[in-house]
């Protein structure tokens, strides 16, 4: 296929960029380097460089003989994002071009505006591209689990069966945002139901817990290859962060009662469900959902993991609870299904002392 991968020097970008092109997939990627500005004007620098797109394209082709093409602009911007679309006319899209951060989302006035501009902004835009240029593609979009919340209730896979009254219906399931990023991420899913409705799109979004891991198959042959790996409290993932902590022996920071509950999976297999929901198609007019973790954890229990593996390498690793700077239930509720991409199949890596040993001596 022809794969158009949006916000392609990310996190989860860059790697999503290999491994599909590592599996015979002609692939693209576009990205503005929103996140290496906003981390270069917070001053928060990721643990190790990161080579440009341009060099990182150099590497891989030399490394694994596959050629990236890219684009560098904004796809806020409508003669932009139109002219990707007509010059590469993909077959996939796949959409991680927003700011990634619920931290810096509510950092101040202006990360909150930039952050809601872009990301419905953009979302907006791959819609209308998709329709005026190429209206067969699928679109896979990144969202999140934050859409749901906490409720006291089952989570279900995206949508909901309700009885009311007497009658009736299904409906997109209930969701109660933690943050400005993950509400503008509802905003995101909202946008795309309404125009599947309308114009039969396929869309694919994928509720997406948070990811932590540095190697992928294809990074593993040249550090150069490997992707970002933020440790801060804007952009770094819990996981990654104690990993950090832990080497730096600094004490694992607890937020509050430590009982947050969430979906979380290893960066492999956020790769291997964008590349089976590709494969696997979303019909026209439908909006299909997938709830994408492999695991649950409390922050605790990831702390108790964290301290485990780092005793067996020589490091006091500790762990200490801070006054929690969200407002947030600290002890709730967490039963989420996740059954879709298991059984499109997904073999998951779950996360393991081995994995997080490896993680600790990089």
């Amino acid at each position: 296929m022809r794969i158009l991968i949006l916000g392609g020097d990310g996190y989860l970008g860059w790697p999503t960029a290999m491994h599909l092109s590592g599996h015979g997939h002609e692939v693209a990627v576009v990205d503005n380097y929103m996140r290496r500005n906003l981390m270069r004007d917070e001053d928060v620098e990721p643990l190790y460089k990161v080579p440009n797109l341009d060099e990182r394209i150099r590497v891989w082709k030399d490394v694994g003989k596959y050629i990236i093409k890219k684009y560098i602009g904004d796809l806020n911007k409508w003669e932009f994002i139109s002219q990707v679309f007509q010059e590469f006319q993909p077959d996939t899209i796949i959409h991680y071009a927003e700011q990634p951060s619920a931290p810096y989302s509510m950092l101040r006035r202006e990360a909150a505006t930039l952050t809601i501009n872009n990301n419905v902004g953009v979302t907006a835009n791959v819609i209308f591209a998709v329709r005026e240029f190429c209206p067969d593609a699928h679109i896979i979009k990144l969202g999140t689990m934050g859409e749901y919340g906490t409720p006291n209730i089952d989570i279900e896979e995206g949508w909901i069966d309700i009885e009311h009254k007497g009658r009736n219906s299904k409906f997109l399931y209930p969701r109660q945002a933690g943050s400005l990023y993950h509400t503008t991420k509802i905003m995101d899913t909202d946008l795309l139901w309404y125009y599947v409705r309308m114009w039969e799109l396929r869309v694919t979004d994928l509720m997406q817990g948070p990811v932590y891991g540095i190697f992928t198959e294809e990074s593993s042959q040249d550090d150069r290859l490997l992707t970002f790996f933020s440790y801060d409290e804007l952009f770094g993932t819990v996981l990654n962060r104690f990993i950090v902590q832990a080497v730096a022996n600094h004490p694992l920071t607890v937020y509050g009662k430590g009982g947050q509950t969430r979906g979380y999976l290893n960066i492999r297999d956020t790769l291997n469900c964008v590349r089976l929901s590709l494969e696997n198609p979303a019909d026209y007019g439908e909006l299909r959902i997938f709830n994408q973790f492999t695991e649950t954890f409390s922050v605790n229990e990831l702390a108790v993991k964290v301290q485990s593996a780092g005793s067996g390498l020589g490091l006091d690793v500790q762990i200490r609870s801070i006054e929690n700077p969200r407002k947030e239930l600290e002890e709730h509720y967490y039963n989420p299904a996740h059954t879709g991409l298991l059984e499109l199949g997904l073999e998951p890596s779950f996360l393991t002392n081995t994995e997080l040993v490896q993680m600790l001596e990089y």
